[in-house]
């Protein structure tokens, strides 16, 4: 029989941030410099901002979240500055709409970086302790217990709690019970919140071996480096220092082959994927190794890079290779690689079980529908990933101190970042498994761009005081030199000459027969902003390069901008027609059984987000708006 643990009143706070996580460290931070006096409750204080899976940070919409976190005033993108071995701007052959910043992290710095962070924001205390229970009255949440029997008392809660919510680590034929990284497992805060009445589901996620650095034969590989053009993620670092080509470490690249796959499809009895051990659903988006020989079988070879965890460990990721197979099968697989034919297992991979909060019981600021005054983020709402757990801690912090103020929440649309992007997705739609965000998520993704983040939620940062006026002015002069130099190009004018149509026969572009705009040359594919300034006299500011660049994307792809823009103010419209909280959509006389059925289990806030629930058709949106406008006649 279990002891009760003796409880006492250990104190009161604004809000309580539970776990530390990604999700967590921006939650807690965006609390605390908004005022609240807040307190960050971790399991372990050595596995804050801590990396489970891959050393890296960015990534195809994942990076233009950070950027957002950074341009609302949070804290990844100035952690990853601090802490990058290597950093890469990918798809640079595309259009600026899929470009984004990746880099790669020195797990221990990063993480090392972030704990300091926290332990010197003044508003904020830093505490080790496993939550086991939530405090609620009237259907209210007042605070949290933990294991060791402290009652702390605060006016909001948000419990990021990542893969450690009953999480079970796989390896073959071995199950038990732990968070990511062999860390303590939180049992008893899953068995209350299914207490309270939550409907919880079991996702899964997994890792790759880690290998000794020493024993990979770079020889057989294929060399990533760097860029050498210097990058940073947040928009105040501009003008701070950056590694150089040659201080970056680089990745390394190889395949799997032939022989892997027949390893594997030799061992799948003793896979816990298709065995029946793991119950819990995968990422589509990063499967494990065997998954992808399974589905993929006519794939002759699969990509694999080789990261490094950091500058002072010999630790290696192989990417691409995650998995839950035997460490003995896991050893011959990595040995049939090529490069990896000596590799030695630091670790070996695992697959790691965890309970989720089904986001339909979610509000878009994040805060339960069931529990007032309890807000999730992170992977305890169904996403996989670093960023998106971040970009939700960021709104749940931000509105958890709201909360605490008695302020309104702060709702990011669809139409303003990647992030109200997938906390529209998550509540609306829900999840059927690991949720990764795509840049084919995003309906207005040429506006929801990685480098125009601080001019579409700067405002938002300075006005919740998450922005210092210092910076909120360097914005606005950004804002105004981009304004001033787009004017000046569409009010000076070029004439035919023969210097600027030889100049173009050269460029493959067609000769000038009139005068034009100097904005109107650049809109042509094959000129940039450097070459108009050949044919006119340069701005009297010294323009940025970020000002740069911003005049020539907006320039260049102004139709399509303006395009979004109206299919932007459309949704607006939409987003405005309310939907009454108390109506019961079983009264509605022609709306189908599924879309009751759905309306009813997520009851959207609009019309707008009505439309976007799976099952919702529009014969039944058009019922609903007709019932809602009578609805408001009526009254």
């Amino acid at each position: 029989m279990e002891e009760k643990v003796k409880r006492y009143n250990a104190g009161n706070f604004d809000v309580i941030v539970v776990g530390a996580g990604h999700a967590g460290c921006e939650a807690a931070l965006a609390s605390a410099r908004m005022g609240n006096k807040t307190l960050l409750l971790t399991i372990s204080l050595d596995m804050i901002a801590f990396m489970p899976c891959n050393p890296s940070i960015g990534g195809p919409a994942k990076g233009v979240v950070v950027r957002e976190i950074d341009a609302l005033g949070g804290e990844m993108g100035h952690n990853i500055d601090k802490t990058y071995v290597q950093m890469r701007m990918l798809n640079t052959g595309k259009g600026p709409a899929v470009r984004a910043l990746r880099a790669q992290a020195d797990k221990d710095a990063y993480h090392r970086a972030m704990k300091y962070t926290l332990e010197q924001e003044e508003n904020l205390t830093l505490r080790q302790g496993l939550v086991n229970e939530l405090i609620v009255n009237n259907d209210n949440c007042e605070g949290v217990i933990t294991a060791t029997g402290a009652v702390y008392h605060s006016k909001t809660v948000v419990l990021t709690t990542g893969t450690s919510s009953r999480g079970k680590i796989i390896i073959g034929e071995l199950m038990y019970s732990s968070g990511p990284n062999n860390s303590q497992p939180s049992i008893k805060l899953s068995e209350n919140l299914e207490k309270l009445g939550f409907s919880l589901k079991r996702f899964k996620t997994g890792t790759p071996p880690r290998v000794n650095g020493k024993t990979i034969n770079y020889e057989e590989t294929e060399e990533q480096p760097g860029d050498r053009k210097p990058h940073h993620f947040s928009f105040d670092n501009r003008n701070e220092d950056y590694l150089s080509p040659e201080e970056q470490l680089s990745c390394w690249l190889t395949y799997t082959n032939e022989g892997t796959h027949e390893i594997i499809r030799n061992n799948l009895d003793r896979a816990p994927m298709f065995s029946g051990i793991i119950e819990g659903v995968g990422p589509r988006y990063c499967p494990s190794i065997e998954d992808k020989i399974v589905r993929f079988a006519d794939k002759k070879r699969h990509q694999l890079f080789l990261e490094p965890e950091g500058r002072n460990n010999l630790e290696w990721y192989v990417q691409g290779l995650s998995t839950s197979m035997p460490e003995e099968v896991q050893k011959q697989i990595l040995h049939s690689i090529k490069g990896l034919e000596n590799a030695s297992i630091m670790r070996p991979g695992y697959a790691i079980e965890y309970d989720i909060v089904e986001p339909y019981q979610l509000d878009n600021t994040l805060e339960t529908k069931l529990v007032h005054n309890l807000f999730t983020a992170g992977q305890i709402n169904g996403t996989s990933g670093y960023e998106e757990a971040a970009g939700q801690g960021i709104i749940a912090g931000i509105n958890a101190g709201r909360k605490a103020q008695g302020k309104d929440p702060v709702i990011l649309q669809r139409s303003d970042a990647y992030i109200g992007v997938m906390i529209d997705d998550l509540v609306t739609k829900g999840t059927l498994e690991p949720y990764r965000l795509l840049t084919s998520r995003a309906e207005y993704r040429l506006i929801l761009r990685h480098d125009n983040a601080d001019l579409r939620l700067r405002e938002i940062g300075h006005n919740i005081g998450l922005i210092s006026d210092e910076k909120y002015l360097d914005y606005q002069k950004k804002k105004q030199n981009i304004t001033r130099e787009i004017n000046r190009l569409n009010t000076t004018y070029i004439n035919p000459s023969k210097k600027i149509n030889e100049w173009l026969l050269s460029r493959n572009e067609g000769e000038l027969k009139d005068r034009i705009s100097a904005a109107s040359l650049l809109k042509r594919p094959h000129v940039t902003y450097q070459d108009v300034l050949q044919f006119i006299p340069e701005s009297e500011n010294n323009l940025s390069l970020d000002v740069i660049e911003q005049v020539e994307i907006e320039l260049k792809y102004d139709g399509y901008i303006k395009k979004e823009q109206e299919s932007i103010d459309k949704l607006k419209r939409m987003e405005s027609k309310k939907i009454p909280k108390n109506i019961n959509y079983e009264q509605i006389e022609g709306l189908a059984t599924e879309g009751k059925q759905k309306l009813s289990k997520i009851r959207p806030k609009t019309i707008a987000q009505a439309s976007r629930i799976s099952g919702v058709t529009p014969a039944d949106i058009s019922i609903l708006s007709i019932y809602v406008e009578q609805g408001k006649m009526k009254k």
